[in-house]
This record gives C-alpha cells, structure tokens and sequence, in this order.
C-alpha cells in the first residue's frame, strides 16, 4: 500500500558528500515519520536520522554535524545530505517510513536499501 523509491548511494571517498532521497506513494493520508537508518556487514541496523512531524530530528552522535536530514512535504519525501563522509559510514542506507493510510490506519514501511560505500 505504500511504496518507497530510494536512491543516491554509491561510492565516495573520504571527505566526500552524498544526497540519499526516499520518496514515498501509495495511499498516504498524511506521513508521521520519516528516516533513515543503516547497516554494516556484520553490524545490526542502527538509526542515522528520523523526523517525527512537529519533533526535532533525531540524529545519531556518530553523524551530527556531518548528516542533514530534510523532507520535502509536497513531494513525501525524505533526504538525507551526508557531508564529510568517513570510511565508517559504509553502509546499506535504509528510508522508513510511518504514515497514516487513507484508510486511517497506520503503516510503517522499509525501503530496499541504497548501499553507500566510501574509500579511504
């Protein structure tokens, strides 16, 4: 019912930025939270950033100062700008979602995951 077109990885070195966007469709009735979370190899899947409506963003502290994450309402949709990249932050980058359906009920969703990779 709802659907999550993510892109932007790729391969970056060190020092490098990259813009990761989720945009989501389907039977949206309005968007709660929007987000981004990741996972190493070998490393459980850890939150990076995610915006609840009308909350501050929550960034992990291994990327504040560095992650930027803004939504463009109109479009639903997510960004993620990633600023001085670092080796450590490769990763596959996955965009979740929770909006509340056109039905009323709420639906979270998990895009497939956009790999980021950054060379030293």
């Amino acid at each position: 019912q709802v659907h999550l077109q993510e892109s932007g990885g790729g391969l970056v070195q060190a020092g490098g930025s990259l813009r990761l966007s989720c945009a989501a469709s389907g039977n949206i009735f309005s968007i709660n939270d929007m987000g981004w979370y990741r996972q190493a190899p070998g490393q459980p899947r850890e939150l990076v950033a995610t915006e609840s409506s009308g909350a501050p963003t929550n960034y992990a502290e291994s990327v504040k100062g560095r992650f930027t994450l803004f939504r463009d309402n109109a479009k639903n949709t997510v960004y993620l700008q990633m600023n001085s990249l670092k080796p450590e932050d490769t990763a596959v980058y996955f965009c979740r979602t929770i909006v509340q359906l056109l039905s009323r009920s709420y639906l979270e969703t998990w895009g497939q995951g956009t790999l980021v990779t950054v060379s030293s």
